[in-house]
């Protein structure tokens, strides 16, 4: 059986050992290639042509959005699986739009992403469910809509937050309690669905809030 030639890339090293280990027990697998940045996987895509790529999101020189879209207009055939750590509904949509033929969490079991691999091997296009989910949730709402509202309090300590302002800076300014703000800070996250402070301003600035 011709084997399934896999491009690695991937620019933790413990990572990508991890999953070139995970893949080559399977008798029909093999690593043909690996890359530790972007560009990198940009250039040994189209030297290699490998049957599938396992791209990482987040990578030097080039993301692994930016690498997909270079990749596949260069050869719309391409076969890519983006990995990431978090679900980020841009990164999805744009995935999607660059030509990725798969989405995964890296924390999904190995037996998924060797089922996934081979599912896109034989044409299919997989995103993985919690993504799909979250992913139709934020297109189902109108451009600049947040999927759970901000309350207008909210908004303003967002706003704050996402000019560098601390917690104690912004109780100052707006009159309030520090613990209250790190309750409202708390609650953000929690509707923006994001893990810190970085990606909720991130939200702020393409959601044109600043």
């Amino acid at each position: 059986m011709k084997p399934i030639r896999i491009l690695l890339a991937e620019d933790q090293t413990l990572m990508r050992q991890g999953l070139k280990t995970i893949l080559e027990l399977e008798p029909d697998f093999r690593v043909a290639g690996e890359a530790d940045d972007g560009r990198a996987a940009v250039k040994l895509a189209l030297q290699l042509r490998p049957d599938i790529i396992l791209m990482d999101v987040q990578m030097p020189q080039l993301n692994g959005v930016e690498a997909t879209t270079e990749i596949c207009r260069s050869w719309p055939e391409a076969k890519i699986i983006i990995l990431t750590t978090f679900d980020r509904d841009d990164y999805v949509f744009q995935g999607v739009r660059a030509g990725a033929r798969g989405y995964l969490l890296k924390d999904l079991p190995a037996v998924k992403l060797i089922e996934t691999i081979r599912r896109v091997q034989d044409g299919e296009t997989f995103i993985q469910p919690e993504i799909a989910s979250r992913a139709l949730r934020s297109a189902l709402h109108s451009p600049g809509e947040f999927v759970e509202p901000l309350s207008e309090r909210e908004r303003e300590i967002l706003v704050l937050l996402a000019q560098g302002v601390p917690n104690k800076e912004i109780a100052d300014k707006l009159h309030i309690a520090e613990g209250t703000v790190k309750n409202h800070v708390t609650n953000i996250l929690g509707k923006l669905q994001v893990q810190n402070r970085t990606q909720a301003a991130d939200i702020a600035r393409r959601r044109g809030l600043i």
